[in-house]
Order: structure tokens, then C-alpha cells, then sequence
């Protein structure tokens, strides 16, 4: 398959933690399933990257450091649960700042596209918790899978597509192993 997985992180691979970062790697933990979740895709999907607002560098609350060697812990641990993650892309800007790289502008999605230039985004998934998430996939002309659970919706937010909605990753793998799941009419 030439099909492309992009994941958000906090709230989809990890459990979100309300009010903070996860800032140190013994904070981090996986959502229900996702280890397996995420070795499942890799049946489906030719390039899987995470594309993850980390505005906590921003604040000084993190360094790079710290969160190349979160993201560098979690991709060992899901390499050893049979699973790959290709990239881990962030972006250290705060909110406010707007800045190109932060979800739901698309600068991530092009850096994933400029380091793996065979990415057609008409071919990708896009699954994420929030809004912004759905937005920025939406803006690639990705197909688009929320996560339920972090917000709620709005007049606003209703007017971005979402393609399909899952309480988790263990949803998404379970329903792309079901003899009914087809990802070109998702």
C-alpha cells in the first residue's frame, strides 16, 4: 500500500495530561491499546510520522532534549511491540505565535512530504483529538479520523469534515481488520 498514517500524540498515542506535558518519559502513557494499534497499521500503511504541537518547549517548560528522548523512548517501545513510527514531527512554537509549523497550519504535513516525497495526501489518514487536528488534515485533503473525548464541538469546529470517529486507536485497527473497512471510501 502506498497509503501515509498521520498521528497526533498527547490524547491519541499517549494519554493526555490535563493541565500539563508530558515532560518526562515516566509520564508517559500509552492510550488503551495503542501499542498494538499502531503494529496493526503497518499492515495498511506504507509511511506512518506523528505530527505533534509542542508548545511546551515554547514555554520553557521542556527542552528539545527532554522530547527528542520522550519520542525517541516511544518509538522503541513501539518497535518493540512489532509497530514503526517513520518520523516524529513538532512544532516548539507557542499558540499565539501562529506559527507555520503549528497544527492547524501545514507545515508539518510538508516537511513529512518533503521527507518522503512519495506522501499524496489524497492517499493519508489523519487521526487526531482535537479540532485543529481535523483542520490541518482537512487543509491537506487528507481523510480525517477523530479521536473523541478531548473537546466538544462547535458551530465553528462542525464545519470541518471529519471522515470517521473512534474513541481510540484499538477502534481504528480493529474497524481497518473488519471485512467491511476500506479506506478509499472511508
Amino acid at each position: 500500500m502506498k497509503w501515509t498514517l498521520f498521528l497526533d500524540r498527547d490524547g491519541v498515542i499517549n494519554r493526555r495530561l490535563p493541565g500539563t506535558y508530558v515532560k518526562r518519559w515516566e509520564d508517559f502513557e500509552f492510550t488503551h491499546r495503542a501499542l498494538e494499534a499502531i503494529n496493526i497499521f503497518g499492515k495498511y500503511f506504507d509511511t506512518i510520522v506523528v505530527v505533534t504541537n509542542q508548545q511546551c518547549i515554547g514555554k520553557k517548560e521542556l527542552t528539545v532534549a527532554e522530547l527528542d528522548l520522550i519520542h525517541s523512548n516511544m518509538k522503541k517501545e513501539i518497535e518493540l511491540a512489532g509497530g514503526f513510527i517513520h518520523k516524529v514531527y513538532y512544532c516548539p512554537n507557542l499558540k499565539a505565535e501562529n506559527a507555520p509549523c503549528r497544527k492547524p497550519n501545514l507545515g508539518m504535513g510538508w516537511l513529512a512530504k518533503r521527507d518522503f516525497p512519495k506522501i499524496n495526501f489524497q492517499e493519508s489518514i489523519m487521526v487526531g483529538d482535537s479540532f485543529s487536528d481535523m483542520e490541518f488534515g482537512w487543509q491537506l485533503g487528507t481523510k480525517t479520523v477523530f479521536i473523541e473525548g478531548k473537546e466538544e464541538e462547535t458551530e465553528r469546529t462542525r464545519q470541518i469534515p471529519v471522515d470517521e470517529r473512534f474513541e481510540n486507536l484499538w477502534q481504528l485497527a480493529e474497524y481497518l481488520e473488519s471485512p467491511q473497512a476500506d479506506l478509499i471510501t472511508f
